[in-house]
């Protein structure tokens, strides 16, 4: 095999592996898909209650009884009572809050339907929980446990209004804790204000609040696969970092290197927030993956620890809104940084490149379908240079191949150290670089990353349709079948298999503008083989986008044809060899070290013989 083909055949290579590492499922995950067929059976066997079968049998509250001596005791007043609740609502949400513990029962975002129609529901239910640990008489007691009472039944805030809800926990008549909440007339943001009275003296550790807070996010997406992938815990720090647990398994941290400021329980498209301007002095969050759950997505936790305000309060906020970058930039704190627009230099491709094209593109009203190839047009236009630096390249290797030809069979192949240094001489005679053609599409392939990160983070996509795919943001299934174990596919995408097909087509006719033999010859459809079954379940979205770049490429590499024209490329390196070595270009770093490679591995061969 010559340099110029192992060096294609190892940039292949490295989209491969590189393709293996950013989509690869992790162990647990093809652990758990191993083990997910066997709790199936278990379940319906009834051997097995997950906790979201649990919530649904078991709806009724048993009833405590107390005595006397507990009811005028430290929150005895809270230790009994019935459950109400009181809606809040807005022109963008519904919250139903509980008296039941006093948190927010269930949040609704009105403006959004699930993938099959239904109410967008956040999350909802016993199952989830946000309570304070209070310390009274040498006594501990949760918030989630007692009941609060209110005067209000419900509250409705229209355009620039705001309406306030409290409940009150009552520890003697004097003596209570109110829970505040705040609404607008529109938005997403919900004012919560922790506000005690009286207490200084009785409960201990009264600067401080101990914040519990869980929640089941609900499965809102076609393909909850999908939906985990994208889903975990994020929170941000009074220094401005913001970081995030593992996407795909259980992870749990401790944040020690400073305050956090907030903490988002993100799902795929939506997203739970909870903010203190001052910051929480102690947190500890996790995130789970339960695979027998068909109905919530992940379970996260956030513990948190709240220092008293100057007005001795404890003054927080909620956020519960769509992941669209613009709208949570909007709401500052830098809360549109756990959109995750990919690692390293792919986030400042999207954010700086990417983005601001497609916002330019959004202002036309179009199809996103059509805003997708606009999108691909313009990237390609962008990139052209470097498509025709690599397609004239390609042309110059193909002229040179008669020639390299002879070179192998003079020279043979039982000495591959002098043959490519025989090649060397050629292409410095011939003033061709052999890694030309392979350079520009490496410079590239960033940008084909960066978008693999960017169209299923895009929220714009969601419900959107196109031709015949309903949803953009999903896969567009036209087989369906059984599910296939360990690699978990149980339909084809019509798109993914549009893509792959093109990409076939598109090595072939690259293998024949650079006139691959051998082994590089088939070495290239490996490649959309493995990507029809890594993106099959992506979004429709992301591969539209790949099949618009390989059917413009075939565009371009058309067009560039009647640019190129291999007699002058040929006549043009018989008069590049006939100049004096002191004229021709001087030879790169790259170059000189191979040739002295070369040189220094022919010497180690000669004194092994």
């Amino acid at each position: 095999m010559d340099r110029n083909s192992f060096t294609g055949l190892f940039l292949i290579m490295l989209i491969v592996f590189g393709s293996f590492y950013l989509m690869k499922p992790s162990k647990q995950e093809i652990k758990k898909e191993q083990e997910r067929q066997h709790i199936d059976s278990l379940k319906k066997a009834g051997k097995i209650v997950t906790p979201a079968t649990a919530a649904k049998a078991d709806t009724s509250k048993v009833a405590v009884k107390l005595d006397s001596a507990q009811l005028k005791g430290a929150f005895g007043p809270a230790l009994a009572g019935t459950e109400k609740f009181i809606t809040l609502e807005n022109k963008d949400l519904r919250l139903k809050l509980t008296t039941h513990g006093g948190r927010i029962y269930s949040v609704e975002l009105k403006n959004f339907k699930t993938f099959d129609g239904k109410p967008l529901i956040l999350f909802d239910g016993t199952q989830n929980s946000f309570g304070i640990n209070l310390a009274a008489e040498n006594k501990n007691f949760d918030t989630n446990n007692l009941y609060f009472t209110s005067a209000t039944s419900g509250i409705t805030v229209a355009d620039k209004d705001s309406g306030s809800v409290t409940l009150r926990l009552n520890y003697s008549a004097t003596q209570y804790i109110d829970y505040i909440y705040t609404l607008n007339g529109t938005g997403y943001k919900v004012g919560f204000t922790i506000k005690p009275t009286g207490l200084d003296n009785v409960v201990a550790n009264s600067n401080t609040l101990n914040i519990n807070w869980t929640a089941y996010l609900k499965k809102q997406e076609k393909d909850m696969e999908l939906e985990r992938r994208y889903s975990t815990v994020y929170y941000k720090t009074l220094d401005d970092n913001v970081d995030y647990l593992s996407e795909n398994k259980d992870d749990q941290k401790d944040i020690t290197d400073g305050k956090a400021q907030w903490v988002s329980f993100k799902g795929h498209f939506f997203s739970d927030v909870i903010l203190a301007n001052n910051g929480f002095a102690k947190t500890n969050i996790s995130v789970a993956i339960d695979t027998s759950d068909h109905v919530n997505t992940k379970q996260m936790k956030a513990d948190l620890q709240l220092a008293k305000s100057a007005d001795g309060t404890f003054p927080m906020s909620f956020y519960f809104e769509p992941n669209q970058f613009h709208m949570l930039q909007a709401e500052g704190y830098s809360l549109e940084k756990q959109i995750n627009l990919g690692p390293g230099p792919l986030k400042y491709i999207n954010r700086f490149a990417t983005l601001p094209v497609f916002d330019f593109l959004k202002q036309f009203n179009w199809n996103y379908g059509l805003i997708i190839l606009a999108l691909t047009v313009i990237l390609k236009l962008v990139l052209s240079p470097l498509t025709y630096k690599s397609y004239l390249s390609m042309a110059k290797m193909r002229v040179l191949k008669p020639e390299m030809d002879e070179i192998k069979a003079k020279v043979g192949e039982d000495n591959p150290t002098l043959l490519q240094q025989e090649y060397l001489k050629l292409y410095k005679k011939a003033g061709v670089n052999p890694l030309g053609g392979c350079l520009p599409l490496l410079i590239q392939m960033p940008i084909v990353f960066a978008f693999f990160r960017f169209f299923p983070s895009l929220f714009e996509l969601r419900g959107q349709s196109f031709l015949w795919m309903h949803d953009l943001s999903t896969y567009d299934a036209v087989i369906t079948f059984t599910r296939i174990p360990v690699i978990g596919i149980d339909h084809l995408s019509l798109m993914c298999l549009l893509m792959t097909i093109s990409t076939l087509i598109y090595t072939y006719f690259n293998n024949q503008i650079s006139g691959a033999t051998g082994q590089m010859k088939y070495i290239g459809y490996i490649t959309p083989v493995i990507f029809l079954v890594t993106l099959n379940s992506y979004p429709a979205g992301l591969n539209y986008y790949y099949f618009l770049a390989n059917m413009l490429t075939f565009l371009q590499q058309y067009l560039i044809r009647f640019m190129v024209d291999d007699k002058k490329i040929h006549a043009q390196i018989q008069e590049n060899k006939k100049k004096p070595e002191d004229t021709k270009k001087k030879k790169s770093g790259f170059q000189a070290r191979m040739e002295e490679m070369m040189k220094q591995k022919q010497l180690a061969d000669t004194k092994k013989k």
